[in-house]
């Protein structure tokens, strides 16, 4: 069988001002600590823009077309696809994650026609940090989202290893050539750093100023 085709780098996106926005994504393991990060970033400048993941959503899948109408009960017991997809992967694996790619290209996109059509220096940041196995665990029973209550360390370790060959090693394979020399920017959260991220901000305004 055939190997599919490569697929070349997209060009970058520009504001109104025709200004490269820079698009930055913000990798890692489940409780790493990407929201909280993003939230840091989104205080930092007024050119930045942070996509958040839409979580909500996630927890909340919209049986209408108006996303915002009130859901029954039959609607809301039937529509949490990150809480099916833990309780029994082998079935909602897939259904979830192509719901989730979805979702985060609608968000992704919706972000382009906001407050970067006008900035200066736009950078925008996607989440979505390489963590220890074990701090994840722990995150993730201190906030407490009830989806993620039964995930099993064992299946935090897949996740790290992963993200360790995709972006520390780079031997992951994937059909997009560019992205083996995408830059990366690693930052290390072991330790609590919601009250202590000037450092992290200002290793991210360096990496900037290298793109």
């Amino acid at each position: 069988m055939a190997s599919p085709p490569k697929r070349s780098c997209p060009s970058p996106a520009t504001n109104s001002e025709g200004t490269r926005i820079k698009k930055i994504s913000i990798e890692g393991n489940i409780a790493a600590g990407k929201s909280t990060f993003v939230n840091i970033l989104k205080q930092v400048s007024e050119d930045w823009e942070v996509v958040p993941e839409p979580v909500a959503r996630w927890c909340n899948v919209q049986s209408t077309q108006d996303e915002f109408e009130e859901l029954t009960t039959s609607q809301k017991s039937g529509g949490n696809v990150l809480q099916m997809m833990y309780e029994k992967p082998e079935r909602w694996s897939f259904t979830f994650q192509s719901y989730a790619c979805l979702s985060r290209i609608r968000a992704q996109l919706a972000s382009l026609n906001g407050k970067l059509k006008e900035a200066e220096k736009p950078v925008l940041f996607f989440e979505r940090s390489v963590y220890s196995d074990r701090k994840c665990l722990n995150r993730i029973y201190l906030r407490g989202r009830n989806e993620e209550q039964g995930i099993p360390l064992e299946y935090l370790q897949r996740l790290h290893y992963k993200h360790e060959s995709w972006l520390q090693h780079r031997t992951l394979k994937t059909n997009f050539d560019y992205l083996q020399e995408v830059p990366i920017l690693t930052l290390d959260v072991n330790e609590d750093f919601k009250d202590k991220h000037d450092s992290m901000v200002e290793k991210v305004k360096d990496f900037l100023s290298t793109l």
